[in-house]
């Protein structure tokens, strides 16, 4: 079986207290992305990583979110330990939705991988576009459960149940690992 992982915005500006979009408790999730990337590097599974890249005066700010993420900002850099030496994949947005960027469904396409394992922030925003998108495109999608986190927990239960209802999987980052 042929595996893709897509790491969902995994910057500076979410997982630390001091980022400016920050969810209390999201940095319990670093060492299991770290896990993941240090998994897929081994075996040679590609990344495609997702990053925020916005621009000072981006329209999502005109929409209630905070400046996050602005391009060359420390708070845009990824987290270290999910940057692979090889096999990863950088895809830039300024949107929640990872496909507003054409390159993410050109990789994909490339790619063609019989299943495609979600993790990254936040679930019920970035991740839910992504996962949404992926199933509407008829990938097998597998969303790592305990290397996701939510922004807004009732939003993210109601994204978690529809997506079981359309036979997403939840593994998590031990079972990948095996």
């Amino acid at each position: 079986m042929k595996a893709v992982f897509v790491d969902i915005d995994t910057q500076l500006d979410f997982l630390f207290p001091a980022g400016a979009l920050y969810t209390p408790g999201i940095e319990s999730i670093c060492g299991n992305l770290a896990k993941l990337t240090a998994h897929a590097v081994r075996v040679g599974i590609p990344i495609i990583s997702t990053m925020d890249a916005h621009i000072e005066d981006d329209a999502e700010f005109k929409q209630g979110w905070p400046h996050h993420c602005v391009k060359g900002t420390l708070g845009q850099r990824k987290l270290s330990t999910t940057i692979a030496a090889r096999g990863q994949q950088i895809v830039e947005k300024q949107t929640f939705d990872c496909f507003s960027n054409p390159r993410m469904a050109e990789l994909l396409f490339e790619m063609q991988p019989d299943r495609v394992y979600v993790y990254g922030v936040v679930t019920d925003v970035c991740v839910m576009h992504a996962v949404d998108g992926l199933l509407a495109r008829n990938y097998q999608v597998s969303i790592v459960s305990d290397a996701i986190y939510a922004y807004d927990a009732g939003k993210a239960e109601t994204c978690l149940g529809q997506w079981r209802m359309s036979h997403v999987k939840f593994p998590t980052t031990a079972s990948l690992r095996g």
